[in-house]
């Protein structure tokens, strides 16, 4: 049986390495780093005896440095000083010169101790023997400015998705040496909202081949590599459907294999497990400046971003702490220039940019005292007009709160249905579980970065998804900040799924894209903008499922995130609604049950009405910004 290496390449290995690759791979083009740094393998003791492996690169030129730190659960290789490698901290910041540090967490590759997955917080600590990740930040932070020459006494510390939740735990409580900490799309909350779990349902095409990246067990970690999951097909679609319930498929496979997988599946379902994986209730105390990078189309921890800066805005008042979204994927703004995604123009080197505008100057000022360098509150790319915006709060202060509503005959409005309309007035579609709606038109057994931007027309298409449209817009619509869907539904089902899309529908001669190796066609293109689904049984908390009661009108509301998107003149704004989306979330079985062990009989048709009468008025609430 060969293993799909592409697809694995798709959704794991390719997004990891590109990352690694950009932060690693560009410093040699900066005149040569070997020539430029030493590198030293160290181990440092934590408070409570266990010892962390790092590696230091110091500029061989003299002078005082301040140290970048970047703490990841991946690994430092190659695993020998007679390979110096390079950080991966950027050419800009190579050349800037800094003392960079690299530290594999506790109980990961050289370091010592027991590795925990996203190790919960502890607020309250009785002694030495209370570790976490920001104790162990904060020791390695102390032993850095006592024991590496050359350093000025600042430190900073960044890191991209796991390492950027390393980075956001280990500002808290801060070190007074660390100035400055940069996460970027940070795990924060990873059962709501970020990598496990979106409103209840399980992010399934996701997860499952990361499990077995991450958590297989090597004999020889520090020289092995992990050997990507055996699908058997290139089709995931047609793989996770054949496979049935999530528990099960993944008992199959992983069961007694990987911890991690073990530790999930017998605790997905505990609100108060769940929320102790929950990152946003401590960032408190922190004291060193804060700038939080996320992109816009991060299939991954989109989330996570926007709800780091909140709580740490919310619970550190006076520091200075900024927000940087950009048109990116995941770690989009470290790999290549950022001038597309698929299909998608932006039409300016938006990485570059960051990198070079945005991010040197962070680390300039609060790293090496160039107050000249002004910091903004927020740096926003807004898609549709591909343009920076400098705002001195996010959302703006100056949006205003509209709503889309859904009406008769396809039509999206931001006029609200009229008393007179019919009160029972509704849309039908019937949602088969055998059949659920694609979420790309791929074949894949991954995720797709480039899903969150794909032509949605394939979906439009099935009668299983309910379509609203605006007439052509006769001026530009910016809508900024987070999307609440509010749906009126009933359903013959006791459980279902929800999924809303937001959506910018071209012009009929939308130019296409230049170079076009794809012959990819714009006209009348319907570019995802935001989608989000809701299971139906955890409406009122993941801690109080309950059913649906068939043939009941039930509302639902849910809180999609952030977007900053311009719908141009001539353009079209569409809503669809439907109840799967496969495999990128799990199948609803339609029934109340324990879905990670549904049976097949659970698995049944359900008829889903979608209500837009004057007293059942289904809509998007949006801030709409002036122009």
């Amino acid at each position: 049986m060969a293993v799909h290496r592409r697809a694995f390449w798709d959704r794991w290995l390719g997004p990891i390495l590109l990352i690694v690759g950009a932060l690693l791979g560009r410093a040699d083009d900066a005149g040569g780093f070997e020539a430029n740094y030493t590198k030293r393998e160290v181990r440092i003791p934590m408070r409570d005896g266990v010892s962390l492996f790092a590696v230091v690169y110091t500029p061989k030129e003299p002078g005082q440095y301040p140290i970048l730190l970047r703490r990841t659960p991946y690994n430092l290789k190659p695993y020998t000083v007679d390979a110096a490698g390079n950080p991966g901290f950027g050419d800009g910041l190579v050349r800037e010169k800094f003392i960079f540090v690299r530290q594999d967490v506790r109980g990961r590759f050289a370091s010592e101790g027991a590795f925990v997955d996203i190790r919960p917080h502890r607020p309250v600590k009785n002694g030495p023997k209370d570790t976490d990740e920001s104790t162990d930040t904060w020791d390695t932070i102390d032993w850095l400015v006592k024991n590496v020459r050359h350093n000025n006494g600042n430190v900073g510390m960044d890191g991209i998705s796991y390492p950027g939740f390393f980075a956001a735990m280990g500002m808290i409580d801060s070190h007074p040496a660390l100035k400055a900490v940069s996460p970027q799309a940070p795990v924060a909350a990873i059962f709501d909202g970020d990598d496990t779990l979106h409103g209840g349902a399980f992010l399934l095409a996701h997860n499952f081949g990361f499990f077995n990246f991450f958590g297989q067990k090597l004999q020889n970690p520090l020289r092995q590599d992990p050997v990507p999951f055996d699908y058997g097909t290139p089709d995931g679609y047609d793989f996770f459907l054949r496979g049935g319930a999530v528990g099960d498929l993944g008992d199959r496979y992983y069961k007694g294999k990987i911890d991690f997988w073990d530790n999930l599946i017998g605790n997905i379902t505990n609100a108060a497990w769940c929320a102790r994986h929950d990152i946003t209730p401590h960032l408190k105390n922190v004291r060193a400046a804060v700038m939080t990078v996320g992109g816009w189309f991060d299939a991954e921890d989109l989330s996570g971003a926007l709800k780091t800066y909140r709580a740490t805005e919310r619970q550190n008042p006076g520091i200075v702490n900024t927000l940087v979204m950009g048109p990116w994927s995941h770690g989009g703004w470290h790999g290549g220039d950022g001038s597309s995604l698929g299909p998608v123009p932006f039409h300016s080197k938006t990485a570059e940019f960051y990198r070079n505008e945005i991010e040197l100057p962070f680390w300039r000022r609060f790293l090496k005292g160039q107050t000249n360098l002004a910091v903004t509150e927020a740096h926003i790319f807004e898609t549709g007009t591909c343009e920076w915006r400098k705002e001195a709060a996010w959302p703006p202060t100056n949006a205003v709160s509209k709503s889309l509503y859904f009406h008769a005959g396809g039509r999206l409005s931001f006029e609200p249905p009229r008393a007179e309309d019919a009160k029972t007035a509704f849309d039908p579609y019937v949602s088969d579980p055998s059949r659920p709606v694609p979420f790309t038109q791929r074949i894949t057994t991954g995720m797709p970065a480039t899903y969150m931007v794909e032509d949605q027309r394939f979906a439009a298409r099935r009668p299983d998804v309910l379509v609203f449209e605006t007439e052509p817009l006769t001026e530009d619509v910016t809508i900024v900040g987070p999307i609440t869907a509010s749906l009126h539904v009933s359903s013959t089902g006791t459980d279902s799924d929800f999924v809303v899309k937001l959506i910018d529908v071209y012009t009929a001669d939308h130019p296409d894209p230049q170079p076009n190796p794809a012959q990819v066609k714009l006209g009348h293109y319907q570019q995802l903008v935001r989608g989000e689904p809701l299971r139906a049984k955890f409406r009122d908390g993941l801690d109080r499922p309950k059913p649906l009661e068939p043939g009941r009108v039930t509302r639902l509301e849910w809180v999609m995130p952030d977007v900053c998107h311009t719908f141009r003149t001539g353009h079209r704004i569409m809503v669809q609604v439907q109840s799967s989306w496969f495999p990128y979330i799990d199948r609803n079985p339609q029934t109340f049950c324990d879905i990670y062990r549904a049976k097949p009989a659970d698995y049944r048709t359900a008829t889903q009405r979608v209500y837009r009468a004057a007293n059942a008025a289904s809509s998007l609430r949006v801030l709409v910004a002036p122009r």
